[in-house]
């Protein structure tokens, strides 16, 4: 049995796992207008190709019913409406009331405002769930991985997305000059936002301590997954899958 994964607790952010997610939520709160934008050009406007191209990789199809968790500011969910039939088959849930008021702006999909830990949908509702580039937010991998087990259907697929460091090279020693300086840099020169620099570190500091590539695999068949893999791609882009 696998210990309980612990709440990121280095740094002048919080220090236990009640105390993370308040930092989160108010974070998020204060800084989702500038959200969309910086996660467009820090990718270099890569973003929405990435997230479709994932889609496909797990099989979505026309009829898939969807469960967004941690949303944000609706990335994944917006790419996914390209490729189901109707936006009546998507829920997203996250926690954060301001970014789910930006995702409103542009999607008309199904909205809750919850954790990751507490889904508040039916048992065996969706075909696929999806969290992109929020892992690092869960306190709890135990109970997340518990409940997306729950809510999806026998035979759905989990996919999980996101940034990994590569462990050596000429790679990692890039991604952590642009993620720890140069991203909160350019953050703060065009939103003139602390909070929003703020965020932009505290990215980086929970992406160098985030729970390493075999743990969550272990923690996803711990869940009662099965078929659970991790790739990466482009050296950087971890993908999670495993099916019910």
């Amino acid at each position: 049995m696998l210990d309980q994964a612990r709440p990121f607790v280095r740094g002048p952010y919080y220090s236990s796992a009640a105390g993370k997610q308040k930092f989160l939520r108010e974070i998020f709160d204060k800084t989702a207008r500038h959200y969309n934008g910086i996660a467009t050009w820090g990718w270099f406007g890569s973003g929405k190709w990435y997230r479709r191209e994932a889609l496909k990789r797990v099989g979505i199809e026309r009829n898939t019913r969807m469960i967004d968790v941690a949303s944000g500011t609706g990335a994944v969910a917006a790419a996914a409406l390209d490729l189901v039939d109707a936006p009546e088959q998507i829920v997203c849930c996250e926690p954060s009331a301001g970014m789910i008021e930006e995702a409103r702006k542009k999607l008309p999909v199904t909205f809750h405002q919850c954790s990751a830990e507490m889904l508040p949908v039916a048992d065996d509702a969706f075909d696929l769930l999806t969290m992109g580039f929020a892992l690092r937010h869960v306190s709890d991998l135990t109970e997340s991985f518990k409940e997306f087990h729950r809510v999806l259907a026998p035979g759905g697929a989990a996919l999980i997305m996101d940034v990994t460091l590569p462990r050596h090279g000429v790679l990692r020693w890039v991604l952590k000059a642009y993620f720890r300086d140069i991203l909160p840099f350019l953050t703060y020169v065009f939103t003139r936002d602390r909070d929003a620099r703020l965020l932009m570190r505290y990215y980086w500091d929970t992406m160098d301590q985030m729970t390493s590539r075999d743990d969550v695999v272990a923690f996803l068949e711990q869940a009662g997954f099965r078929e659970v893999q991790h790739r990466v791609f482009l050296g950087c882009f971890s993908e999670y899958t495993a099916r019910k």
